[in-house]
């Protein structure tokens, strides 16, 4: 989720070697899956060869997220290169033994609702929990794409034993996908029952004390409203990145500004995606700070163990929060959409894309964007909601409109981003 959109934007070759290597691994993902008594691959939180590598279990196994985030790479790596051939040979299987797990791992209640219960998320500390937002929306993705590349590759489909109504299953499960909801609050939550959780109590919690995990039992963690790291919010940049109608702009901002002051960033993986979210939501100068600390992570050793190695995903996750939060950029079946804007402290952005044989440069100043095609046939694409197409040799430029302005979201104490 945070290394393949960068590989699969700028060297997409290295995209599709690392999801056929995923590949190779299915056989002990299936028996994985059946020592689980589920259906489909099991893929493993911590590997080196294929097996899981991971013991605790609640951060391990229970963060059945993974095999959603491997099919999520499959269907941005086809829609960004048209790789059909991929898709046949490598995608299908994928995202079919993933739908698979899903299938089994989830359940219908009496009303027909479809839930996935005693799930870990992305925020680890929310362990085991009943229908984690993050993971029903990536399922429900999932699940929807294997039934949709089984229908163009009805051929393959059938190698892999998928019949209609195993493909029309997936579609009912994927359609019927329970989103907890507070209507009081007016907040998604991050997973059914959340939001009446007690408080952490940040005000009597020193700054030497963070992480929470190395001071405090995993069980007060799991039952306190305290987040480790971007989960709901996460949930907002990769669902939203497809422009799905379930979070409109408001409810964007009101689940962001909800989650912030709970969010204690005790992992490498978080600023990068609250950079992201606080952009969208016109918070520039936050995502600015977000920024900075992702791509200061092992330059600074902020979190005083780069000597054990880099913290990858967080390098990556800059390029997410460059691109993504201050390019705005966004792609899915209809093509790349921009909505860029720049905080006050960075007077220029440039980076360069590769989609669809194309190659753009996409460059981003206080004033305006202009948009460069260096290779490729014409190609459409939108700025801030406006259609726009780019040819080989005339670059087009687009002003940048200035973003609303919200009430700044508050933090935790001793949590605030770092200063640079």
């Amino acid at each position: 989720m945070f290394v393949l959109p960068l590989l699969i934007a700028t060297t997409p070759d290295a995209a599709a070697e690392a999801l056929r290597w995923r590949q190779t691994t299915l056989p002990v993902a299936r028996e994985r899956a059946t020592q689980l008594g589920l259906r489909g691959a099991a893929f493993p939180w911590r590997t080196i060869e294929g097996s899981e590598g991971s013991a605790y279990w609640p951060a391990g196994t229970a963060a059945f997220h993974v095999n959603a985030d491997i099919a999520d790479a499959v269907v941005r790596y086809v829609q960004a290169t048209g790789d059909e051939r991929f898709e046949r040979d490598t995608g299908v299987e994928l995202l079919v033994e993933t739908a698979r797990l899903w299938r089994s791992l989830g359940h219908h209640d009496g009303r027909g609702v479809f839930h996935i219960d005693g799930v870990t998320g992305p925020d680890e500390y929310s362990a085991v929990a009943d229908d984690n937002t993050y993971t029903n929306l990536m399922a429900r993705a999932n699940l929807l794409a294997a039934a949709d590349a089984c229908k163009r590759h009805p051929d393959r489909a059938a190698e892999l034993g998928v019949d209609e109504e195993e493909s029309a299953g997936w579609r009912d499960a994927a359609e019927a996908v329970h989103l907890p909801y507070n209507d009081e609050l007016g907040v998604h939550e991050q997973h059914a029952g959340f939001t009446r959780y007690q408080r952490w109590d940040f005000a009597g919690t020193r700054a030497d004390q963070y992480p929470l995990m190395l001071h405090f039992p995993y069980f007060d963690l799991y039952r306190k409203q305290v987040v480790k790291q971007a989960d709901l919010v996460l949930a907002m940049h990769t669902r939203a990145a497809y422009f799905e109608e379930v979070f409109d702009e408001e409810q964007i901002a009101r689940n962001f500004a909800y989650y912030e002051p709970l969010t204690v960033r005790d992992s490498s993986l978080s600023a990068c995606v609250q950079a992201v979210l606080a952009a969208r939501t016109g918070h520039l100068d936050l995502a600015h700070a977000y920024t900075a600390e992702a791509a200061l992570m092992d330059l600074a050793d902020l979190e005083h163990n780069t000597r054990d190695g880099l913290h990858i995903a967080s390098l990556a996750g800059t390029w997410t929060a460059l691109v993504a939060g201050f390019g705005g950029m966004r792609w899915d079946e209809g093509g790349l959409r921009f909505t860029p804007r720049l905080p006050a402290g960075l007077g220029r952005l440039a980076f360069t894309l590769r989609f669809l044989g194309r190659c753009l440069r996409v460059e981003v100043t206080p004033d305006g964007a202009t948009y460069t095609l260096r290779s490729g046939p014409p190609l459409t694409l939108r700025h801030h909601g406006t259609e726009l197409t780019v040819r080989e040799g005339a670059p087009a430029g687009r002003p940048v409109p200035l973003p609303r302005q919200r009430r700044a979201p508050g933090h935790p104490p001793h949590r605030g981003p770092h200063t640079r």
